[in-house]
């Protein structure tokens, strides 16, 4: 029986005895094999929390995905929809007894699904034209980012807000334009006759740092800020000038190929490092999964990608592991933190960044009950299924105290999530990156000691 129907059928560039999905990088029924539909996942799914339907759940998830290389159904409309609606926080991963791998599943279903079911139309011109086209160029995107400076720099962005233009944006888009952050100049460009920054003080080590695509456009001043918290404390730091985007966006979209290209860019540009340090969950999550991409069609770049994995740390457990200095100056604010689903669930790294605030004098650190519940951002989820982003929101929401004068976390795109979040409750609360948070705290040092010096 075929597993491809409907208008779309093309015939596969590879077959497989193993099961019935017909393409290059078929889900492997190792990460299947262990799950006994138990339903220790359920409770932990917003998307099944917020549907009830088993098709929307952990569970029914892979039992769809087994059922297709079974032969007992097929890749189409049906088999897509439940597996592109799920938001890959990987909480089902955390919660299975068995560990039952449900978001690897996921990414290489979405891998067959856009082999065997091409994006057309609009969909597909829109995807190839900032998958294929932006987000892997630097310069690309570094234009992008200038016309985004542009927009707010010349009056434009305060013009289209007050004359309500926005209102006839689709609603998601509003919202993220609403909370847009102030666009700075990007780091590569910062340091672009500079590839190496020396440590301040005594130089403890060498690492090098992924600047990220987005996070680089539009969050620069938090690059910076990782690059100054790192150099204070005893970091020598590299940043490769043929580094590119992780290919996270990619590979969620059931673009492999794609991702293996980023991936084979990055493995060369950081190879020689003896660690890279990450400041955005999904990257660092997707950087030591980059193994995964070439388990099934590339010995070679797989065992590379593998000693590439090793090398990857987030700025907060990389700091809390080689014993950072703690700042002395308060802040003195009332924080609360969100765990971000791909360093929670993805990386393990929970205590860590607590720790980090926790260690800042003047932190009242305020519990957020299911902190590690995903806020709907997922990506580009938000912008591709805004109805079911924005229900998740709303449940995030309410959990997130309301007497705190700051949400920390560590990834680009939950904090502007976030930010929709408080802008959609009138809340006044700062969504803030945690090392920012120790940014702050010794440039208030250092002003102090400089005060004392006068």
């Amino acid at each position: 029986m075929s597993t491809v129907e409907g208008k779309q059928k093309q015939e596969p560039p590879c077959t497989s005895s193993m099961n019935n999905y017909l393409w290059k990088d078929q889900p492997d029924e190792n990460k299947w094999a262990d799950c006994v539909h138990c339903g220790m996942c359920l409770e932990s799914c917003p998307t099944y929390e917020l549907t009830g339907q088993e098709q929307h759940s952990p569970r029914g998830r892979v039992h769809l995905i087994k059922s297709v290389a079974e032969g007992k159904l097929v890749v189409n409309e049906q088999f897509s929809d439940p597996v592109f609606a799920c938001l890959d926080c990987r909480a089902c991963t955390t919660a299975c007894p068995a560990d039952v791998d449900v978001g690897g599943l996921i990414e290489e279903a979405r891998g067959q699904i856009r082999q065997a079911m091409p994006l057309t139309g609009w969909k597909g011109q829109v995807s190839k034209l900032f998958l294929q086209g932006i987000f892997p160029h630097q310069s690309r995107l570094h234009s992008l980012g200038q016309l985004l400076k542009l927009y707010q720099k010349t009056g434009v962005q305060k013009v289209v807000r007050k004359t309500g233009l926005t209102k006839i944006m689709p609603k998601h888009l509003a919202q993220m334009e609403a909370v847009m952050p102030t666009i700075a100049r990007p780091v590569m460009k910062r340091y672009k006759n500079q590839e190496t920054i020396p440590a301040k003080g005594e130089k403890k080590q060498e690492v090098a740092f992924l600047t990220g695509c987005v996070m680089d456009v539009m969050f620069s001043d938090i690059n910076q800020a990782t690059i100054n918290v790192l150099t204070r404390n005893g970091n020598e730091v590299t940043i490769p000038k043929n580094q590119t985007c992780c290919g996270a966006l990619h590979v969620h979209a059931g673009d492999r190929d794609m991702g293996r290209k980023l991936a084979k860019q990055n493995i060369e540009a950081f190879e020689q490092a003896d660690k890279v340090i990450v400041n955005a969950a999904g990257c660092g999550c997707m950087l030591q999964e980059y193994g995964e991409l070439f388990k099934e069609v590339d010995t070679e770049w797989y065992e590379r990608a593998e000693r590439f994995a090793e090398k990857v740390e987030d700025i907060s457990k990389h700091l809390h592991d080689t014993g950072y200095q703690k700042p002395k100056a308060k802040l003195n604010a009332r924080i609360t933190y969100h765990d971000a689903c791909h360093l929670a669930h993805g990386q393990g790294v929970r205590q860590e960044p607590r720790d980090l605030l926790i260690d800042i004098p003047g932190v009242e650190m305020v519990h957020m009950a299911n902190a590690d519940r995903c806020c709907g951002s997922a990506g580009v989820y938000n912008i591709t299924n805004p109805e079911m982003a924005s229900a998740v929101l709303d449940s995030k929401m309410s959990n997130v105290p309301e007497d705190v004068e700051m949400i920390s976390m560590g990834n680009p795109g939950c904090m502007l999530q976030m930010a929709i979040g408080v802008e959609k409750y009138g809340r006044n609360q700062k969504v803030v990156h945690t090392v920012q948070l120790l940014d702050w705290a010794y440039q208030k040092e250092d002003e102090q000691e400089g005060q004392k010096n006068e």
